[in-house]
């Protein structure tokens, strides 16, 4: 299966979802043209008051369209855009991608910075969906699966259906941590 985009979202103004867009401009070095969380330093609202000045890891959130699948067995009923994503994708596996693996969607490059930390702020579309995006694994060990986040590295336009392409891995894996 060819490695697809799917849904894309953005938002001017700082809430839990996105509005559903059918192209995006990502602007290298800032995140998704007219977006909230694009800035050269931390915009999410959680974190801004004590990193406000550290480079934005964060500037494109993207969520791999099975994500909402799995959920929908959960009793959950989640679309694109619903949890914020800017970047819905199809056959791609992004949790295991290495931090700095670069994807060019459409026009754009980006690179992987980590994983999205989830947000109680969740629990807002559905109670319980926080704890369902977050997998237990081994000893005290979290499985994050709401998606990953990423810089934008070539400013591009993306639309619904462009294909994904993995442009490059670095030489040693890097497990995705929270940023």
């Amino acid at each position: 299966m060819e490695a697809t985009v799917i849904a894309l979202a953005s938002d001017a103004i700082h809430r839990v979802s996105k509005i559903r867009r059918d192209s995006l401009r990502l602007i290298a070095g800032l995140g998704v043209e007219a977006d909230a969380h694009a800035g050269l330093t931390m915009q999410h609202r959680s974190r801004w008051v004590k990193q406000r000045t550290v480079p934005n890891l964060r500037q494109v959130h993207l969520i791999h369209g099975e994500l909402f699948e799995d959920l929908a067995g959960k009793g959950f009923d989640v679309a694109p855009a619903v949890m914020g994503e800017n970047v819905t994708t199809r056959g791609i596996d992004l949790l295991n991608l290495s931090q700095g693996a670069r994807l060019r969607l459409g026009g754009a490059l980006i690179e992987i910075t980590g994983l999205r930390n989830p947000c109680f702020k969740l629990n807002q579309i559905a109670p319980g969906l926080m704890e369902a995006v977050l997998e237990k694994g081994p000893g005290k060990t979290l499985n994050r699966k709401a998606g990953i986040m990423a810089i934008v590295i070539e400013s591009g336009e993306v639309a619904v259906g462009d294909s994904i392409t993995l442009e490059s891995t670095p030489a040693i894996r890097v497990p995705l941590k929270p940023v």
